[in-house]
């Protein structure tokens, strides 16, 4: 019997984020479920939003109106969290994704995930760290590609080893992953680092300008990998495993 889908509910910031990515979020949520909630939140007398208007209906996604009751504040925010509170307490879902370049909702992120859902995340790259790493996982827009907002040549261009291994969070979640799921001669199956991944830490190939994690774990130069059919095997260079032999006796 085939397991069914899972339901999430897109929530979506129409103040922050632009309408030319809906299709390709949506996309990208259908990899994960059905979005069988859809709702976008903003003024939407404002002029900024005009974009936003012409894709609401053909993407069946309902307009949330918020008036600016006061000047600098965001209604839109405050709207998004209330219904999303209510649809976690309804017990009828299984994730969230939440379109925002807005760290406003990084308290909301850790209260689902508190509750055992799973969220997704999407943002422009100017998206504050701090709600980028509290989603499960979290997707620049810039990586999805297209959209004629979007300075394709710069946005996607992939790092290069240098700039990987600079990155040290990478670095180091890319190897404790490996570490965890490695048997004594140190090999781990890439679809086990990928998952263990996914249980630490929001994460995104593609952030980095590649399309999946073997892509990125060969661009990194760290590690040494090998093909069995179709399984792929990944564990670290020589070198340091003979390091950590040492240090370990």
């Amino acid at each position: 019997m085939a397991e069914p889908e899972k339901r999430i509910a897109l929530l979506i910031d129409a103040d922050n984020a632009p309408a030319s990515k809906i299709d390709l979020v949506l996309a990208e949520v259908a990899r994960h479920g059905v979005a069988n909630v859809r709702r976008a939140y903003g003024n939407w007398k404002s002029p900024n939003l005009k974009g936003w208007e012409a894709v609401l209906h053909e993407y069946a996604i309902r307009p949330i109106q918020q008036f600016a009751y006061s000047s600098g504040k965001n209604a839109s925010d405050m709207a998004l969290v209330i219904d999303a509170m209510d649809l976690l307490y309804a017990r009828n879902l299984d994730g969230f994704a939440i379109v925002s370049s807005d760290a406003d909702f990084t308290p909301l992120v850790m209260r689902l995930l508190t509750d055992g859902m799973k969220v997704y995340g999407f943002g422009e790259k100017k998206t504050p760290m701090p709600f980028v790493n509290a989603c499960s996982k979290f997707t620049y827009l810039e990586a999805l590609g297209g959209g004629a907002d979007n300075d394709q040549a710069s946005a996607t261009a992939p790092r290069d080893a240098r700039e990987l291994r600079s990155d040290a969070r990478l670095v180091q979640m890319l190897r404790n992953a490996v570490d965890a799921g490695s048997g004594e001669d140190g090999w781990t199956r890439l679809d086990v680092v990928g998952s263990q991944i996914g249980n630490q830490a929001s994460f995104d190939p593609r952030n980095y300008g590649y399309r999946k994690l073997s892509d990125l774990v060969k661009a990194i130069g760290l590690f040494e990998l090998k093909e069995e059919g179709k399984t792929l095997w990944v564990r670290d260079k020589p070198r340091r495993r003979t390091a950590a032999k040492k240090k370990a006796g």
